[in-house]
């Protein structure tokens, strides 16, 4: 049930609120393409599937993203919502997704939103921010 993939090469965005709404309902799986170290240090949302697109140290993309995500979206009619820090790198996974044949979204704010002045995340957007459910080790 994959949809028609528009001009950003995924099937959209979707604020925090939205995913998690279908995350409860159902509808969708939570994937957080985040590091390994940002789920554990930063927290988590449970239920969420833990996939990282690049990885601690270096950054390099994760060479088990792919066979991860699909093992996601291997029930077909599910949506992908995909989170990271702040939704870029987000865009990037859920870019690659798409091109596997899987319909993802991204989640716009990502888990702990875009710095403010002082240069600190948390504080004006994202995930954590908005009240969704979350934890931390």
């Amino acid at each position: 049930m994959t949809e028609p993939v528009g001009e950003k090469g995924y099937a959209g965005d979707v604020t925090p609120e939205q995913a998690a709404q279908w995350m409860a309902s159902g509808e969708a799986v939570l994937v957080d393409v985040r590091t390994d170290a940002e789920r554990e240090w930063v927290g988590y949302v449970p239920g969420a599937v833990p996939l990282a697109w690049k990885q601690w140290p270096g950054m390099a993309l994760n060479p088990a993203f792919d066979g991860g995500i699909r093992a996601a979206g291997e029930d077909g009619n599910k949506k992908l919502v995909l989170l990271c820090r702040s939704g870029v790198r987000s865009i990037a996974a859920a870019r690659r997704a798409t091109e596997l044949g899987l319909e993802a979204y991204n989640i716009l704010e990502g888990f702990e939103g875009n710095p403010d002045e002082s240069g600190h995340r948390g504080q004006i957007g994202g995930w954590r921010k908005r009240g969704l459910p979350w934890k931390q080790s």
